[in-house]
């Protein structure tokens, strides 16, 4: 056994030594490495932001009831103009028990007090007739029935808005809901049967219909906090919206927000810009879209691709290529930089338009002669 043991150790172990001596083999006599090279080049280089966000109009309106009820009727629909003023939907209104046994009790006193008030003045006219009393008091008298009968008038009417949810002094119906603004009609959420909610105090109430203004569009976005000292009031924007292709929107920026607000995990601020239309072309509220404000431009200037630079370590090399100075020799050489459009970056000095650089990546196929 011990004899089996060491041949089989033996055999593992020169095994071992001629892969090892394989292995080197190979590397000692491996191909160099040929690398590419690229030239600077002359070229535009525009450095720029994107804000993310979406088109909105400017004036933006709820419709909500004055009265809980029912929609009984339905006069308009999404996406038809619609003037201040006009007709969109009526209610029904469902009296309520507690509202209505106040308001009829209110009329009762108010009758009541009315008639006791009419009885004093008639028993007071004919001593007034005989001047037993003074004018001033039969005045006070007068004028306390008028009040006792408006009080009566205020009740009967308050009865009837309980009911009906209208009253015929006021000159209009409280249950019939009219547009506020001129403008462009985007949503209905209700149907004919639905069940609403007044607007009060305590309650935003129902939304009935949302009209705006399409006439007046704004752009709201958000940018990121590293660029939001870069930009200003009054800067130009393009936008570009998703839904349609091949059109960009002249924008001018007229707000930027003076606090921003964490979203996952950076902070960003909220800008708007006034949207400019173009003939032809229909803008519809809500269109995802992406603004791009202009930080800087330089025209004819020498550039590489950003990809070429590198970076050395703290304290020592800055920003650095490495320029061909033989066939497959390089060096590095230090640049100064300028603007960058993300691809290409502006070469202040250090380079001439004739030097060859050393594109980093992996190996090309060519074998150096």
């Amino acid at each position: 056994m011990k004899r089996v043991f060491l041949v089989l150790l033996l055999v593992l172990l020169l095994g071992g030594f001629g892969w090892l001596g394989r292995y080197f083999y190979l590397q000692a006599h491996a191909d160099p490495i040929t690398y590419k090279t690229e030239q600077p080049f002359v070229a535009d280089i525009t450095k720029k932001t994107v804000a993310t966000g979406s088109i909105v109009p400017r004036r933006e309106v709820q419709i909500k009831p004055q009265v809980s009820g029912i929609v009984e009727e339905l006069y308009v629909e999404a996406g038809q103009p619609i003037k201040e003023g006009q007709l969109i939907a009526r209610i029904r209104t469902v009296p309520n028990a507690a509202s209505v046994n106040n308001a009829q009790n209110q009329i009762q006193q108010a009758r009541v007090a009315l008639e006791t008030s009419q009885q004093e003045l008639e028993r007071q006219r004919p001593l007034y007739e005989q001047k037993v009393i003074a004018q001033q008091e039969f005045n006070r008298l007068l004028n306390d029935v008028r009040a006792r009968r408006q009080a009566l008038e205020a009740a009967q009417n308050d009865l009837q808005i309980a009911q009906r949810g209208a009253s015929r002094n006021t000159g209009g119906a409280t249950n019939v809901v009219r547009s506020t603004i001129t403008g462009l009609l985007l949503d209905v959420p209700v149907k004919v049967g639905s069940s609403v909610v007044e607007r009060n105090n305590f309650n935003e109430g129902t939304t009935l219909a949302t009209v705006a203004d399409m006439n007046s569009l704004v752009f709201e976005g958000k940018i990121d906090e590293s660029e939001a000292g870069k930009v200003r009031e009054g800067m130009p924007i393009k936008l570009t919206v998703g839904a349609i292709e091949g059109t960009a929107f002249p924008a001018t920026l007229e707000y930027i927000a003076p606090k921003g607000v964490t979203e996952e995990g950076a902070i960003k601020f909220q800008v708007r810009a006034k949207v400019q239309p173009q003939p032809g072309v229909f803008l519809r509220a809500g269109y995802s879209a992406n603004g791009d404000i202009v930080l800087d431009h330089k025209k004819q200037v020498l550039a590489i691709r950003e990809a070429l630079l590198q970076f050395g370590k703290l304290n020592k090399d800055s920003v650095f290529v490495e320029v061909e100075t033989a066939p497959q020799q390089f060096q590095k050489k230090l640049v100064k930089t300028g603007i960058s459009d993300g691809i290409n970056v502006e070469i202040v000095s250090g380079l001439s338009k004739g030097d060859k650089l050393k594109v980093l990546g992996p190996a090309t196929d060519e074998k150096k002669g």
